[in-house]
């Protein structure tokens, strides 16, 4: 039986890429992984590594090249529709352009083409300011029939009160619950 199209679209939280990639694994197994990067994530170096070496990682763990551009992206929407679509991480950044409809990366792209074939778009939030300014747009973000969430929580509700991160570990669930049509329950996790 041929593996279901997963698009895997990583945004610039780079601070949860260990996470990702840990989580990330069993999608591999499950999925036919596309691998989709912003430009952000495509080309900054950050404490937690180099881009490229991250990109490595990303073709490493998909087997295939990573869709970097606009261009690239636009075909995965009528022309080789996937199954499903992953953003993880989805940054502050990347919910607020989702929300208000700007296509701008090649994430953004991808999922704009994703959605116009009614499949679910699936979001590993993981952003400092989702319980301040990027509130608004989770909300608007959750009344989407298509958009599902991979349940979250605050990751260091002491240091970061308002930041929000993705259970990285339900990837695999939560992906398989939005192919059902469903949120994977519990939404918010403690």
């Amino acid at each position: 039986m041929e593996k279901k199209r997963l698009g895997l679209a990583l945004c610039g939280s780079y601070c949860s890429y260990e996470k990702l990639f840990a989580g990330a694994q069993r999608l591999a197994e499950a999925y036919d992984l596309i691998p989709i990067m912003s430009d952000t994530a495509a080309e900054t170096d950050s404490r937690f590594g180099t881009a490229v070496s991250h990109m490595q990682r990303l073709m490493a763990l998909c087997g295939k090249r990573v869709v970097t551009t606009i261009v690239e992206a636009e075909p995965l929407g009528p022309a080789s529709p996937m199954d499903a679509l992953l953003i993880a991480p989805c940054t502050g950044n990347t919910l607020a352009k989702l929300a208000h409809g700007i296509t701008d990366s090649a994430v953004t792209m991808a999922a704009k083409a994703h959605l116009r074939n009614g499949r679910p778009l699936i979001l590993a939030i993981s952003t400092n300011d989702g319980l301040s300014g990027s509130a608004e747009n989770i909300a608007r973000l959750l009344n989407r029939k298509q958009v599902f969430f991979v349940p979250f929580g605050q990751d260091d509700p002491e240091q970061k009160p308002c930041s929000l991160q993705a259970d990285f570990d339900q990837l695999l669930p939560a992906v398989e619950a939005a192919l059902a049509g469903r949120q994977l329950q519990p939404l918010l996790l403690q």
